[in-house]
Formats: structure tokens, sequence, C-alpha cells
């Protein structure tokens, strides 16, 4: 989740890296680090956190009737 109490500390989105490549991050205390590195100085960056992207809705179990707005109307007395 992106907005938890605890963030686990990686370089690749603290306040002190500058990401260089991929996995790869510059940091202003500990030099060239990797993005899964971490030091004490870890200081979380929430503009530097990738969410993770969302699972595909699987619409393979759904048929024409579900996409259709047919209303019955209750005719009684």
């Amino acid at each position: 989740m992106l907005f938890r109490d605890h963030i686990e500390p990686h370089c690749i989105y603290c306040q002190h890296g500058t990401a260089i490549a991929e996995d790869t991050v510059v940091c202003l205390k500990k030099g060239v680090m990797s993005g899964g590195g971490s030091c004490r100085g870890f200081a979380y960056d929430p503009f530097k956190r990738v969410p993770v992207a969302p699972a595909d809705p699987d619409f393979s179990r759904l048929d024409d009737a579900d996409f259709s707005l047919d209303v019955e109307e209750d005719v009684g007395g």
C-alpha cells in the first residue's frame, strides 16, 4: 500500500537519492547504491514511489445481459 505507517526503506524512493538507471541510485550520503539498498539516513519521498498497477478485470465470466439496461416494470394493484 502506498500510504502505510511503516515504509520499508529502499534507496529508490529515498529523499537523498537520485535514480540514474532502473535499479541504481546516486545517494547524497553513500554514493552509488542499488535501488533495493538502504541506510540509516533513509528519508521517505512519496513522490518517488511508483504504486503497483491494478490487475486487469476479467470480463470472460460476463455475458451481454450483464451490460444491458433492460428494466422490468412492476404493474400491480
